[in-house]
């Protein structure tokens, strides 16, 4: 009796959600997020200085 060899299994190609050295995408959302709120904040905040320096 001879044995039959088993084939080793092929390598997996890597995922493209392997990559290690990317930021998670929930990351990227929220300092998006934070750098437009923080921009809509300090643009209200102008427009009421002007308004009240105009109405004085």
């Amino acid at each position: 009796m001879t044995e039959q060899p088993v084939p080793a299994p092929l390598p997996t190609p890597a995922r493209k959600d392997d990559v290690e050295d990317r930021a998670p995408r929930g990351l990227s959302v929220r300092v998006a997020l934070y750098v437009v709120g923080t921009h809509v904040l300090l643009a209200f905040l102008s427009f009421i200085v002007v308004m009240l320096k105009s109405a004085t």
